[in-house]
This record gives structure tokens, sequence and C-alpha cells, in this order.
């Protein structure tokens, strides 16, 4: 039996440049939220007395790496170490190894180097595992080493493979380095293959087992929902996963529906729809008002309202920043020809009067109609209105 933890793809340090016009609290706690993922990973680790952490790729966000960052991640590691856990990391084209990367780890921790090498593991178990993987060089490793990566002809221990790569066949906007298909990873014969570079928790393969977890914590909006590592344990026949969350801040996104666009109504909606998802945390949103009526919500109501909800999470712990507020008109089309014919026609009074003449002159129609001398033009023109709108929705 032999129990390890697979995550990629840390990105310690990222920037977030873009966040400066952030709250304070919201601000600091984006840039610490990699870190408070990594801490809890460990805890984690302790926690469940793995064999080891497999770490594929990505584990700065850049080659010249902060001294923040390798000195919080030593001290990591060397919890690990107190506690019997070793470290197999491979770094990817984020953070290749260059000659800048002189960080000396704790000898708990193994780092691949540029070419495919074997470090040899035993579980607490007694079972022997075999680790197989490369480090990115100089960020141009765009050769595929599979070729290199040993077969396990003898069939003795358990084999895994780590590979930072992209999957030949995977639809994910991200740069493709070391393609690779399911058929050569398979012909390895390994029992478990460690992927890293999709930011995407996803399983190609259950057996072999192939997966990608995923990075631990989102930076943007095209990362959202629920981040972590997948904890794996079994044994030669059968390795299983259980995903494990670790993130600090969730990215997501949603939509509500409104009846009306008061801005008053609005606000209050989104209070209660905000103090709801407040319950399961710190939170970054994409959010959309889909509003199937006429109403239309101005630009100064607009960025009234959406000031007003930026100032509401100041200050508050676990806040929801609604980072993008958009408006979905159901009815988009018909409000935008509705405003094409008054701004045509609603100023031109000799239009007006024709329109006018024409119906009370139609028997049909004027004895329908309000005498000619009880409404104003503007009553005129919401009659029209709301007519065409009645033809428009049949």
């Amino acid at each position: 039996m032999v129990k390890f933890i697979h995550c990629a793809d840390l990105h310690l340090d990222s920037p977030f440049k873009s966040r400066t016009r952030m709250p304070k609290n919201i601000f600091e706690d984006l840039i610490s939220s990699t870190y408070k993922s990594v801490v809890r990973m460990i805890d984690a680790a302790i926690k469940e007395q793995v064999d080891f952490i497999i770490i594929a790729g990505d584990v700065f966000d850049k080659e010249n790496r902060t001294l923040k960052s390798e000195t919080f991640l030593k001290r990591q590691f060397e919890r690990l170490k107190d506690n019997g856990i070793f470290v197999y990391m491979l770094h990817g084209n984020h953070d290749p190894l260059t000659e800048k990367a002189k960080t000396k780890w704790p000898d708990n921790v193994s780092v691949f180097k540029e070419q495919v090498e074997t470090f040899e593991s035993v579980s607490s178990k007694g079972e022997r595992i075999f680790l197989h993987g490369f480090s990115y060089f100089l960020d141009d490793t765009y050769e595929n080493k599979l070729d290199d990566y040993p077969v396990n002809e003898l069939n003795e221990g358990i084999h895994i493979g780590i590979l930072h790569g992209t999957y030949a066949n995977s639809s994910h906007n991200q740069a493709r380095y070391t393609e690779f298909n399911l058929e050569t990873l398979n012909s390895k014969l390994y029992h478990y293959w460690a992927l890293g570079h999709i930011h995407v928790r996803e399983q190609l393969s259950d057996l072999p087992p192939i997966h990608y977890p995923g990075n631990i914590q989102g930076r943007n909006k095209n990362e959202y929902g629920d981040k972590g590592f997948l904890l794996v344990e079994g044994d030669e026949v059968f390795l299983s996963t259980t995903f494990v969350p670790v993130h600090e801040i969730t990215f997501a996104e949603y939509t509500l529906d409104m009846p009306t666009l008061d801005k008053h109504d609005v606000y209050q909606a989104i209070i209660e729809f905000k103090s709801r998802l407040r319950e399961a945390g710190k939170k970054i949103i994409q959010l959309t008002l889909h509003h199937a009526g006429d109403d239309e919500l101005s630009e100064a109501d607009y960025n009234e309202l959406l000031l007003l909800l930026h100032e509401d999470e100041q200050d508050v712990k676990d806040f929801i920043w609604i980072d993008s507020l958009a408006v979905d008109y159901a009815n988009q089309n018909q409000t935008a020809i509705l405003n094409d014919i008054k701004a045509s026609y609603s100023d031109n009074d000799e239009i007006f009067k024709e329109a006018l003449n024409s119906m009370y002159m139609d028997p049909k129609i004027n004895r329908l109609l309000p005498p000619m001398n009880e409404l104003e033009k503007e009553d005129y023109l919401d009659l029209g209105e709301e007519r065409l709108k009645m033809l428009m929705r049949k």
C-alpha cells in the first residue's frame, strides 16, 4: 500500500497587478491565497500521514522566484521532513531550471533534472515506488522526452510517471508543451500518471489512472470552482484518487433573475444573494442580471450600484467581490428597435400629427381611443410603445 498527494501548478508569487484597485483587505487576501492553500495541503499531508508529495511542475510563477516564496516553501518542506514525508518535484515551463535556481532544499526533497530520471522510494508499508520524470530547462523544453521514460518491463513495485505537458486532444486554451497521447503513456505500463500544466482538474484515464489535479488556487475568472490536490492511495492493482479542496478564494460565475431593474430592488436582491454565498467563504464573482422585462438600468444607476456593492465588502472577512456585473436583457432586440423608433420619430411633430389624424379618422380605431383633447403627446407615445411591445411579443 502507498498513500501520496499529487498536486501541480502552485504558481507561488503569481502577480495580481491588475487587482490593485480592490480594497486593501481583498487584495492582500488574494496575494496570500496560494500560500494559505499550500499550508492547508501540508497540514493535510501530515494529518493523512502520506508517504510523499508529488509536485508536477510550475511550483513558482517565474524562473526568478522571490526570496519570500523560496523561504516559505523551504519551511513547509521542513515540516514534512519532521513528519517523515518526502517530496518529488519537477519544474515546468513557468519555473524552468536555470543557473539561477540554486535553492538548497531539505534532504527529504528530490528535484528532477532536465533529463528523464528515476527516483526510488519505499512506502511506510514497505512497498517499492519508482517515480519517473524530468524538469524543463531554460523554458526550451518543447521536444518530446517521453521516449526516454523507461518501460516497466519487470512489473516490480509501483511505477509513477510525472509529466508537465499537454494532452494532444486537450481543448483547454493554454500553451502547448510536451504534447502526449494516451497510447504513449499507456505503453510505459505505469500504475499512475501525475500530470501538471493544465489548471483544470481532469481525469484522462482510469486504467491506469491519469490525472491533472488542476492548480490549488484560482487566479482569475477562467480558473473557477474548487481548487486543491488529489489524495492517491492503493497498491499495484489499483490506485484510487480523492479530490481535496484547499483554496482560499473561489472564482465563480452566477446569474440572478431580476423582474425589475429599479436600482433599489437590484441592490437589495444582490445583497440577499451575496449573503447566501457568503456562507461558503470568500469569492470573486462574475454576476449577470437576467431581466425579461422592458426596464433598463441606466449607466448612472449601474455605476452607483456597483460602487456601493464594492464599498460593502471593505473590511469584510468572507467577502463576495463582484468583479464584473453585466445585465442580460431578454428583450434586448425589441428594446433596441423601440429606442431606434423613439429616437427617429418621437420629436417629429409632423409625423405625430399625421399618425394621430389617421387613427382618429379610422372608425374601427377611434371608438377605442379617448377624446383627443384628454391626452398629451407623451401619453399617445406611451400607448403606441405598449402596442408595439405587444405586437413584438407575438
